[in-house]
């Protein structure tokens, strides 16, 4: 048991004084999970270093600073277009926003396929109270994390899709996640996406920060992977040095299901991402990428679970991370494959440059294995730029600077490589070039479409 701290009991007490409103008009199969998640907190709490699966991070401190928070259903009241400007002819995409952790009605006018579902998890739980029964905390269990289980608590909105049975979305489904405000705010935000069996579809998470003020953002993102079905799944996170973000994303995979999940860090201040897949049906398949690029004294954190739970199964994963300046990394990589899992292929990889002396990474790849037919492998470095090929590049009349850049963007190129959506592919090159050169000191632009607030509001 972890001893709780005072900022555990603080959220505590919040919670028990604010739990009317919280629980306002939200949907009772939600609500009824916030006991059980409070008792877990009570036992969890923050995670701090002495927590094994925190090791590198211990988010404790962060969370000792008052911050308000967001119980309103009501979210942000302005008009959208007037803060945030997405919109890329190349890129058509069921575009939909988040406002401080709440839904924000309209999209890009695209029409969805019949019986498709998106919008606020906060009404359509309600409505869709057959599916949030049957998958709402099963696959993010709240005993097993005190972050997941203070979302659980907390949670009053976030992002509800289904795609049902044999239905193909054939234009991405982007939701831009805004943080904004003139005080310093913390959000949990609840995502839970189900793909049925035979459908299809591709989800962008775009995170951003508009103001200056400080944000702590703990999401949890459920996501059920139906038989024969295919999740392309993204997230990007571009955000000021102020915001410390927990993101955990837990999936669960049927027979013959494909999941793509790819992860970019491009700015941020904290940033700890908790990735669990779980292959539970034969044949499953999953390709988990991650890129994060990091200075000034910024922290990444990925941590990956893949559970191979039944035979004919594969995983493959491939992090690579670029720090500078005195910026922290960390990953670990946990590949469980049980006893009946046999012929389960697993592969798993963590490359990492340190442009500095001061840049440090941790890296812990691990495998645990109980059955015998299997091929798997894991695999960590860490090092600095190729001097043979800095040299090489500098005898044909390259510059010392343009050579490090050229080499950092080929390392990374194999990461940027897997996005399967060729405009986002282009954009993302064209942002980590910028981030290389020094020019994507912004961090309120969209992803997608590059376009800046036309506040001109920059990272502190």
């Amino acid at each position: 048991m972890v001893k709780i701290a005072e900022q555990d009991t603080s959220l505590l007490n919040l919670f028990n004084e604010s739990r009317n409103l919280i629980e306002k008009d939200a949907s009772p199969l939600v609500n009824q999970w916030r006991t059980k998640a409070e008792e877990a907190f009570r036992q969890l709490g923050i995670p701090s270093n002495k927590v094994e699966a925190y090791k590198y991070t211990n988010l404790q401190p962060w969370f000792k600073a008052q911050y308000a928070y967001s119980f309103s259903e009501n979210g942000y009241q302005g008009k959208i277009d007037e803060i945030f400007k997405c919109d890329v002819e190349s890129m058509e995409s069921h575009t939909v926003f988040m406002v401080n952790g709440k839904f924000i009605p309209g999209s890009n006018g695209n029409v969805l396929p019949q019986g498709v579902v998106i919008g606020s998890f906060f009404e359509l739980a309600k409505k869709h109270s057959h599916i949030v029964e049957k998958y709402y905390s099963k696959i993010a269990p709240v005993t097993e994390d005190g972050m997941v289980a203070l979302n659980t608590m907390y949670a009053t909105d976030g992002i509800f899709i289904h795609v049902p049975a044999g239905k193909v979305v054939e234009k991405p489904i982007q939701i831009v996640n805004i943080l904004t405000g003139e005080k310093d705010l913390m959000v949990n935000q609840r995502n839970l996406i189900v793909i049925e069996e035979n459908a299809q579809a591709r989800v962008l998470f775009c995170d951003h920060t508009l103001t200056q003020s400080r944000f702590v953002i703990n999401s949890v993102t459920e996501a059920q992977i139906d038989g024969t079905s295919n999740l392309d799944f993204y997230n990007i996170q571009n955000q000021h040095n102020g915001t410390i973000q927990v993101g955990g994303y837990y999936f669960n995979q049927e027979k013959q299901s494909v999941l793509n999940a790819n992860y970019f860090t491009l700015h941020t201040g904290i940033a700890r991402n908790n990735i669990f897949a779980r292959l539970g049906g034969e044949h499953a398949e999953n390709h988990i990428s991650g890129l994060y690029l990091i200075d000034k004294n910024q922290h990444v954190d990925n941590f990956s679970y893949i559970n191979h739970a039944v035979p004919d199964c594969e995983s493959n994963e491939l992090f690579k991370g670029v720090m500078d300046d005195a910026s922290t990394g960390a990953f670990t990589g946990r590949i469980l494959v049980a006893k009946d899992a046999q012929r389960t292929n697993a592969y798993q990889s963590n490359n990492n440059l340190l442009l500095t002396e001061n840049a440090k990474m941790n890296t812990r790849p691990q495998l645990e294995i109980y059955a015998d037919d299997v091929k798997c492998s894991h695999g960590a470095t860490v090092g600095q730029l190729d001097d043979n090929a800095l040299f090489y590049l500098r005898a044909r009349g390259i510059s010392k600077e343009e050579a490090n850049i050229l080499l950092r963007f080929a390392f990374a190129y194999e990461v940027i490589e897997k996005i399967q959506m060729p405009e986002l592919k282009e954009q993302i090159r064209e942002l980590v070039e910028k981030r290389f050169r020094g020019e994507l000191d912004k961090c309120d632009s969209c992803v997608v479409c590059g376009q800046v607030d036309k506040r001109g509001l920059s990272c502190v």
